[in-house]
C-alpha cells in the first residue's frame, strides 16, 4: 500500500493560539512538510485546488513544481484539479512539465471539486456541473493518449484540428486519477475508463462506502481493464505520541472548519460527541496514537483492500511543530507497520 499526505494549504486562524499564517508563510510550511515527508520515505504528497480566501493553493502544479525541486522520490499529485472549470490542455501541459521537472513523479487527480467558486470565476454555469466534467475528462484522456490531437469538439470544448500538445511527459501515460466524494456513478465511470479512483471518506461510517470499491472494480473488469485500476482512500486525521493530545489538538481546528462549511451548506455545528465517534475504529477520522492509526488503517484495509491511503493533517491550521511530528510518526511508526501487515495479507478475491 502506498501511504501519503494531502493538503489544501489552509491559512485559517489557529483556534488555540489565535495565530493566522500569511499566505507566504503557509506556502513555505507546505513545501517544508512535503520535503520532510520525502526525506522520511512516504510515497505521495498531494495538493488540492481551491479558490477561497482560507486556502492558498489555487494552482496545484505551481506548488508541486516548487516541491519537486526540494524532493527526490515522493510522488507529486493534485488533490484535486477542478477539471470542470479548467482547460484540459493547460492542465495536461502543466503536469507534463511537472513530470519532466520531477523526473517522472507527477500525477493528476481530477475531480469536480467540493466548492463552487471556480465556476463563476471562470465563466461556467453550475447547471452544467456534470457535463463539464464528463467532456473535459474525455478530452484530457485524449491529450495524454496522442501527441497530435484531433478533437471534434463538444458543447464545452472547442475542436482541435490535429494539433500537437507539448511538452510530453516522462511517464507514458501520465497518471490520471478520478476523485469522488459520494457518487456511485462516478466510481463506475472511472472503472469503465480504466482510471484509478480516489475516494474521500471524511464522515460517516467507512463500511458504508465499500460498494464504491465493488462498483469501481466490477466496471473495470467488465470493460476489460485487467488488472483493475488502483483504489485510494483519502481521509482526515492527526497522529501524536499520546492519543489524548491528538484529539484535544485537532478538535478545535477541525470544528472551526467544518462549522464554517456547515453554516454555508445548512449543517449543524459539530459536537464533541460526533467528533469522538468519528475517531473510533469504525469512524472516518484517523486521530490518535500511532498504534490506533495503524489499527484503523488495517481495519479499513480489510474492508476495501485499497492500494493507497492519504491523510490530511491540516484540515484547519495547527502549529507547525504539531504537523511535523504527525508526519514523522506517520512515516516512521505507522507506515512500516502497515506495509509489513499489508504485505502479509491475503490478496483480494
Amino acid at each position: 500500500m502506498e501511504l501519503g499526505i494531502y493538503t489544501f494549504g489552509e491559512a485559517t486562524t489557529d483556534p488555540t493560539t489565535g495565530v493566522k499564517p500569511t499566505p507566504a508563510e503557509r506556502l513555505r510550511r507546505l513545501v517544508d512538510e512535503a520535503t520532510l515527508a520525502d526525506e522520511l520515505g512516504l510515497d505521495v504528497y498531494a495538493v488540492g485546488e481551491h479558490h477561497r480566501p482560507e486556502y492558498v493553493v489555487s494552482a496545484p502544479a505551481v506548488v508541486l513544481a516548487a516541491i519537486a525541486e526540494r524532493t527526490s522520490r515522493i510522488r507529486l499529485s493534485s488533490a484535486v484539479n477542478v477539471l470542470s472549470s479548467d482547460d484540459p490542455i493547460r492542465v495536461y501541459q502543466q503536469f507534463a512539465t511537472l513530470d519532466l521537472l520531477s523526473g517522472g513523479r507527477a500525477e493528476i487527480m481530477a475531480g469536480r471539486g467540493s466548492f463552487i467558486e471556480s465556476f463563476p470565476l471562470f465563466g461556467y454555469d453550475l447547471a452544467d456541473y456534470d457535463a463539464l466534467f464528463t467532456e473535459k475528462l474525455e478530452l484530457l484522456l485524449a491529450l495524454r493518449a496522442s501527441e497530435v490531437v484531433a478533437w471534434a469538439g463538444s458543447r464545452h470544448t472547442p475542436p482541435i484540428p490535429g494539433r500537437g500538445v507539448y511538452p510530453r511527459p516522462i511517464q507514458e501515460p501520465l497518471p490520471v486519477w478520478v476523485a469522488v466524494g459520494g457518487t456511485p456513478e462516478s466510481a463506475a465511470r472511472a472503472g469503465l475508463l480504466g482510471l484509478p479512483l480516489a475516494l474521500a471518506i471524511i464522515g460517516g461510517e467507512p463500511r458504508r462506502f465499500v460498494p464504491f470499491r465493488q462498483i469501481h472494480r466490477q466496471a473495470a473488469e467488465q470493460a476489460g481493464h485487467l488488472p483493475p485500476p488502483a483504489f485510494s482512500i483519502n481521509s482526515h486525521g492527526l497522529i501524536a505520541d499520546d492519543s489524548q493530545v491528538a484529539t484535544e489538538t485537532v478538535f478545535p481546528a477541525l470544528k472551526a472548519v467544518m462549522d464554517k462549511i456547515g453554516r454555508e451548506r445548512g449543517w449543524g455545528p459539530m459536537s464533541r460527541e460526533q467528533f469522538d465517534a468519528s475517531t473510533r475504529l469504525e469512524g472516518a477520522n484517523f486521530v490518535g496514537s500511532p498504534a490506533q492509526v495503524i489499527e484503523k488503517i488495517l481495519y479499513q484495509y480489510e474492508l476495501f483492500r485499497h492500494d493507497r491511503f492519504l491523510l490530511q493533517f491540516t484540515v484547519g491550521s495547527l502549529p507547525p511543530a504539531v504537523v511535523r511530528r504527525s508526519i514523522e510518526l506517520f512515516a516512521t511508526e505507522v507506515a512500516p507497520a502497515v506495509r509489513m501487515a499489508v504485505g502479509e495479507a491475503a490478496p483480494v478475491a
